[in-house]
């Protein structure tokens, strides 16, 4: 049964490298242009999921809050995040094997565990999220979530367990469009594009466990631990090797650049419209960051901003439970993919599945509040980020597993710089939380 179970495995890996070559041959007969779209993929979609309904409120209560006092921090989580999402792909493009699975083999059964632990409650927490922002969403438009939630759930199932992974590749990325309309909205805003200039060179700090907390939630939301895994298990599926990744490694940088863009913008969008009144609207509820695109839409603001949270909540409930069951799937060693049958990958399907059950059932739950559960779920992230940091780093830079493909020391010493300060920064928001008068206000 193993033998067979290894068969199966090598068949696999044999397929995915062939497939791979076929990209090559196409890459090689076409424009610069086309050879990138024939490989785009892992890259942005999982930046973009990113900016999921966790992103979107947490940014959206930036700017209300802060106006474009935290614009600044876009530039060094821009570099932090390219470089996290580069390594983890390059990693899947060197091994042909998933993050999960180099922690189990090169640290063994404990760290693999921890490193597991801290992903499954973050990642089943933001797929909570999820579902909260669909549920948010169809009530915007005034249908009840008890509706929408079930029947988004059945959708994402059908999509990722009966479609093949090319298929979800390419809805995902349509998803990915739904983001364009803050771009607009902002510049609409008339924002002051001075004070905006300043904010970005002038860095604004504070040892409050208020500003502490936002200042967590927007890297957990940035660099969650999920787009770690998710990107290096696409790369694998999608049969990325060595001599192909510089189109991948395209990607990834295309992705992580055009995510970041779309934070800037909807935090000018809510530092515009929100913050600007006499008190700053305090985002609350989902309609009160819908409010930021009535430059664009007026009186439809509220369904504009209902479209862009539902495509970006459905992007991430795909990702999510997906990052998931690739992770746990390769822990333990089973068969997984999105273009595997049931019989073939059991654990793996039956992973996701479970995910999305209880992602949509606690959404409909009654009373949640939406924008503070959204908010503490990205600072999870951001308290369990170092731990993954920590062994990624420690992977890419294993030269008998990664050879001639190890970091530099420039990537290293920005990674490095990463974790330590994310770690800082988690240990600072703890401190704050059990002893609040240690700094001054």
């Amino acid at each position: 049964m193993a033998k067979h179970g290894t068969d199966a495995s090598g068949a696999g890996r044999r397929l995915l490298r062939r497939s791979a070559q076929g990209v090559r041959r196409t890459v090689a007969r076409r424009p610069r242009l086309f050879a990138y779209l024939a490989i785009i993929g892992p890259g942005v979609i999982t930046a973009a999921a990113g900016n999921d309904a966790g992103g979107i409120a947490t940014f959206a209560s930036v700017g209300a809050d802060y106006g474009y006092r935290l614009l600044w921090l876009l530039i060094p989580l821009t570099i932090s995040l390219g470089i996290v999402q580069e390594m983890c792909a390059r990693m899947g493009a060197v091994t042909g094997k998933g993050l999960a699975d180099l922690i189990r083999e090169r640290f063994g059964v404990r760290w693999m565990a921890l490193v597991m632990l801290a992903l499954l409650i973050a990642n089943g927490g933001v797929t909570v999220s999820e579902f909260l922002g669909i549920a948010a969403a169809s009530e915007l438009f005034g249908i009840p979530r008890y509706v929408t939630v079930p029947l988004a759930a059945i959708i994402v199932w059908w999509l990722v367990v009966k479609g093949s992974y090319k298929r979800v590749e390419r809805v995902f990325l349509v998803m990915s469009l739904v983001f364009l309309g803050y771009i607009i909205s902002a510049f609409l805003a008339k924002p002051a594009w001075g004070d905006v200039a300043r904010a970005m060179v002038h860095p604004h700090f504070d040892f409050s466990a208020v500003f502490l907390f936002t200042f967590v939630a927007v890297v957990g939301t940035t660099i969650s631990p999920y787009m770690q895994v998710f990107v290096q298990s696409s790369v694998v599926e999608k049969g990325v090797t060595p001599e192909d990744y510089k189109l991948t490694r395209a990607d990834v940088w295309t992705g992580t650049v055009f995510a970041m863009i779309i934070v800037f913008f909807i935090i000018i969008s809510t530092a515009a419209t929100l913050h600007t009144q006499t008190p700053p609207q305090h985002i609350e509820t989902a309609s009160d960051a819908a409010r930021a695109l009535e430059p664009l839409a007026g009186r439809y603001a509220g369904m504009l901003f209902a479209i862009g949270l539902f495509g970006a909540s459905m992007l991430a409930a795909g990702v999510l439970p997906l990052a998931t069951a690739y992770s746990i799937s390769e822990a333990l060693g089973f068969e997984k993919g999105v273009s595997r049958s049931f019989r073939e990958a059991p654990i793996f399907i039956g992973i996701f599945t479970s995910l999305v059950v209880v992602g949509a059932v606690v959404a409909m739950m009654p009373g949640l509040p939406l924008i503070d559960a959204l908010l503490n779920m990205q600072v999870i992230n951001g308290l369990l980020l170092p731990v993954l940091l920590i062994a990624i780093l420690r992977l890419v830079n294993d030269k008998e597993l990664m050879g001639e493909y190890t970091n530099g020391p420039i990537y290293n010493i920005a990674a490095w710089l990463t974790a330590i300060i994310v770690s800082a920064l988690s240990l600072l928001f703890i401190v704050t939380k059990f002893f609040p008068s240690i700094f001054p206000k």
